[in-house]
């Protein structure tokens, strides 16, 4: 975790860097006169839990990584409404006790979030993002550990790959520097082995990145 900690410093500091491939002028994605594009760099953190019917499957938060790439695209030169799609690598799952011994599962994606972004301009080159979209994601990899009788098993034995839900935040962008404090409610039944008990992810996010 402290590594982690490490790139997203590193990130943020960098930034200042990428600004040699700014202009003299303030940048013009948000002037509205012409329909503007960016790409973007992210790398985060998640606190991800199971939320279940099923007692061995409700579990409480654990941290994981986030990371991708995103492409934003004004919806109409007049407003500052913007479409942003992503590719992301992110880690879910969760932890928990079972008899007083410890449990965890963990999960790893290959996520699509897709969100509306509406970019409120608060100060000289300083905008806030509140945005409002979903996510699709196809499970890559993850093991579900009982450490009283230390034993491994892949995740997806318990749940299903497929899995999507909603997604809500705000962002915050300062010239090139982006960060962005979210929410993803997964609203697929993940349960791979009782259609009746629901197994659901949950993911509190906080990112950070730039934006060209």
């Amino acid at each position: 975790m402290k590594k982690l900690f490490a790139l997203l410093l590193a990130v943020v500091l960098a930034t200042p860097a990428f600004s040699q491939y700014e202009t003299n002028r303030k940048r013009s994605r948000y002037n509205h006169n012409d329909t503007e594009r960016y790409y973007g760099l992210r790398l985060g953190i998640n606190s991800a839990v199971l939320n279940s019917d099923v007692v061995d499957m409700d579990m409480n938060a654990r941290a994981g990584l986030a990371f991708g790439a995103v492409y934003g695209l004004q919806l109409a030169n007049s407003t500052p409404l913007w479409l942003e799609a992503g590719l992301m690598y992110s880690e879910k799952g969760g932890r928990t006790h079972i008899a007083n011994e410890k449990v965890t599962c963990r999960l790893s994606y290959l996520e699509l979030p897709v969100v509306v972004k509406y970019s409120l301009d608060i100060a000289d080159d300083l905008y806030l993002q509140p945005f409002l979209g979903g996510y699709a994601a196809l499970g890559l990899g993850g093991q579900f550990k009982q450490y009283a009788t230390r034993t491994s098993e892949n995740s997806f034995n318990y749940v299903n790959r497929p899995d999507a839900g909603l997604r809500l935040g705000c962002g915050l962008e300062y010239m090139m520097v982006y960060v962005e404090v979210g929410f993803d409610f997964g609203l697929v039944n993940i349960n791979k082995r009782n259609d009746f008990d629901s197994v659901r992810n949950q993911v509190l996010f906080l990112n950070a990145g730039v934006n060209f």
